[in-house]
């Protein structure tokens, strides 16, 4: 048996509020959400300020955090806007407040003095002088930039005690530095700083020569090539060696990202750093039950490809040169809205359809924290009473179904089907 380990804290991305309590239910320590137009997120993003207020309030009431991030790059225009913006928020009473824009840190502090504020990755801190500057600054927490290698990573915590280190840990990288890019901004006016990406770096481009000079242009072209579309991050098999550096956090990428993909990436993580920390398995079976998470994780989810990014790669990551997303046999179908007791030993069970469900069908239900159970799908029932063999996703009421079990699903569990 291992000795336990102190747990770092595992954040979660919330592009909603169901999400957000999805998150929570699956095992994250705190939720990181924000205001579409301050938060780098504007597209797939439902928070508005009475859902900011819930998904403060839902966090608070599980014992678990709230950050708000409000680090876009901002210009002029921009400040008067966030005065206001943290008026309301020093209201809601987030644990913390992300910024990656001295500026912005600025007016903060004039509205919110005892706020506490973590540096965004946005900001691009590469080395443990920069994360000393902005701890003198009084931020509490610096989120590492992703281009940085374990042994840097440890360096910053090692000369930098104070300060609280953060790194991602999965989700999405891109061809700049931590997301600091200006091709979108540049290419469609819709700028990656002020959270309105278009992801150029996902696209097709055929490489020309231009004239006798040898220089290049990029042109978006059915038979080109995807020279700066890189795989996603997923370090799930080396947490032992990242928890080990001393970091305190642990962070997951994909605010635009389903349920479904945070129910299964929380839910394994959370399961991975439980078993290393509490030290009840040997090195062995760690690795073991690590290598089966990022199986499930790889086979069940639609990615581009897993990459170990810079973290242990030194100065490069792996680029998914084909475009091609992996595309899994596997859907998600329904999410558990409710379950309640109906007097007679059995449950009724309210699930919302996201895909195809089929009476017979063999699911796989994800149960929070992280257990995977399989389950026979029953004939479905509309609220009307009408008996259905097959339910589809779609808007509203339409899209709710209940179903009788003899055991209690928790709400929130999520079922996928594999598709044949």
């Amino acid at each position: 048996m291992n000795k336990k380990i102190k747990k770092p804290e595992l954040l979660s991305p919330a592009g909603d509020l169901n999400k957000l309590q999805t998150a929570l239910v699956f095992g994250a320590d705190a939720v990181y959400f924000g205001i579409p137009d301050f938060s780098l997120r504007v597209r797939i993003n439902d928070f508005g300020w009475e859902e900011m207020e819930a998904g403060v309030r839902i966090a608070h009431e599980q014992n678990k955090k709230a950050y708000v991030t409000l680090n876009i790059l901002a210009h002029n225009e921009h400040l008067p806007k966030i005065t206001e913006h943290v008026k309301h928020l020093k209201q809601l009473g987030p644990d913390a407040i992300f910024i990656s824009d001295p500026g912005v840190m600025e007016t903060v502090r004039e509205v919110w003095p005892e706020v506490k504020l973590s540096l965004s990755t946005q900001a691009n801190c590469t080395n443990w002088q920069s994360a000393k500057f902005w701890q003198e600054q009084g931020l509490s927490r610096i989120i590492l930039s992703r281009e940085l290698s374990l042994a840097e990573i440890a360096e910053v915590v090692e000369k930098v005690p104070k300060a609280e280190i953060e790194v991602f840990v999965h989700g999405a990288l891109c061809s700049a530095y931590s997301g600091r890019c200006f091709i979108s901004d540049y290419l469609t006016e819709r700028s990656a700083n002020q959270g309105d990406c278009t992801q150029p770096c996902r696209w097709q481009y055929e490489i020309k020569p231009l004239g006798h000079d040898k220089s290049l242009i990029l042109g978006e072209d059915a038979h080109g090539s995807y020279i700066l579309n890189s795989e996603d991050l997923c370090l799930i098999e080396k947490l032992p060696e990242i928890i080990a550096s001393g970091v305190t956090a642990l962070k997951i990428e994909g605010r635009a990202k389903s349920a479904y993909y945070l129910a299964n990436v929380v839910g394994a993580y959370r399961r991975a750093i439980d078993l290393i920390c509490d030290g009840e398995k040997n090195e062995t079976e760690v690795a073991s039950e690590l290598k089966f998470l990022r199986n499930e994780l790889a086979s069940k989810l639609r990615h581009r490809g897993y990459s170990e990014g810079f973290m242990f790669r030194g100065d490069k990551h792996l680029q998914n040169l084909d475009g091609k997303n992996f595309i899994p046999d596997w859907e998600f179908c329904a999410q558990v809205e409710a379950c309640e007791a109906d007097g007679q030993g059995a449950y009724d069970v309210t699930l919302k359809v996201h895909n195809t469900l089929l009476a017979g069908d063999e699911l796989e239900v994800i149960i929070p924290p992280y257990q995977i159970t399989n389950l026979q799908m029953p004939e479905m029932m509309m609220f009307d009473g009408r008996v259905l063999t097959e339910a589809h996703g779609g808007a509203g009421a339409d899209s709710l179904v209940k179903i009788k079990m003899k055991q209690a699903l928790p709400v929130l569990s999520v079922m996928r089907r594999k598709v044949l």
